[in-house]
């Protein structure tokens, strides 16, 4: 099991990443910028606990917590959406992670800039993602480099379509009318990481309950397929579950890995700007 555990912890930058910022999204094909019917509100924050799931054993990985404030980039008024994760029991001592992500918006909800800082294992890297738009073509400036040395940079395009950084597409999913989406509903997108561009599949299924913790989530049920070689398939690659109310909170997510699965949770919701009405404490 720990050489298990170790092997896994290769990917487990991927792990998270992919499965909070990356899995964790979903968009409405709309216009490259956040509506203003937004229903994140100021001092918001979401608390997730990820697990590895290898056969019947499922130790908890660790820990992310979104958070959502009003904020300042280079002196002007700004939104920023923030993500911190830290690895917990014995995927800290075998492979200790921490990240933090932040995405800046300006007035007019558009993401302007991403800020990715990944220290593992002793590892420490650097992320910024800088996104300029015109008409429907967005180009993004991707810098990476560490304490020491400079690994990229460089500036993807995209003629068209909707395009992200991995948490900034985090927002995306409170914008769906959950009461238009039908079974069979595919929706696309593109999301920058480093020097790729990675494309990314929603599949809406329909309706589905999630229980844990003593409560019962309604939620919306998607598959999602990720072309990315840290999945062990691209078809169904996630499972994604929506809570079923004006937040459209994400309550659960799964991905097969190369070893084992990673199942996310919500843990706790504060602050959120309506009411939790999804969730319903089941009879003891």
């Amino acid at each position: 099991m720990a050489w298990a555990v170790w092997a896994e912890g290769l990917v487990c930058r991927r792990l998270i990443l992919v499965c909070f910022c990356f899995v964790l999204f979903f968009l409405k094909v709309q216009a490259q910028y956040l509506p203003f019917n937004m229903t994140l509100n100021p001092g918001e924050e979401l608390k997730y606990d990820i697990y590895f799931r290898w056969g019947v054993l499922m130790p908890r990985a660790g820990e992310a917590r979104f958070s959502f404030n009003e904020a300042e980039l280079q002196g002007q008024p700004a939104s920023r959406y923030r993500m911190i994760f830290h690895t917990a029991n014995i995927f800290e001592a075998i492979y200790k992670m921490r990240d933090t992500i932040n995405c800046y918006y300006g007035l007019d909800n558009k993401l302007l800039y991403g800020l990715k800082h990944t220290v593992e294992s002793g590892y420490d890297l650097t992320d910024i993602l800088t996104f300029s738009y015109s008409g429907e073509r967005t180009s993004v400036h991707s810098l990476r480099y560490t304490p020491t040395t400079q690994k990229l940079d460089t500036t993807l395009t995209v003629a068209s379509g909707h395009v992200f950084d991995m948490l900034g597409a985090t927002f995306f999913l409170r914008t769906l009318d959950r009461n238009s989406v039908e079974p069979g509903n595919v929706f696309v997108c593109t999301v920058v990481t480093g020097k790729d561009l990675i494309n990314t599949c929603f599949r809406y299924q329909g309706q589905s309950i999630v229980e844990r913790d003593n409560y019962k989530y309604r939620t919306h049920y998607y598959i999602i397929d990720i072309l990315d070689d840290a999945f062990s398939q691209t078809k169904a690659s996630a499972e994604l579950w929506i809570g079923d109310d004006e937040n459209y909170i994400p309550v659960k997510v799964r991905t097969k890995l190369k070893i084992g699965y990673a199942e996310v949770y919500l843990k706790s919701a504060d602050n959120l700007k309506k009411p939790m009405e999804c969730r319903v404490q089941m009879k003891k």
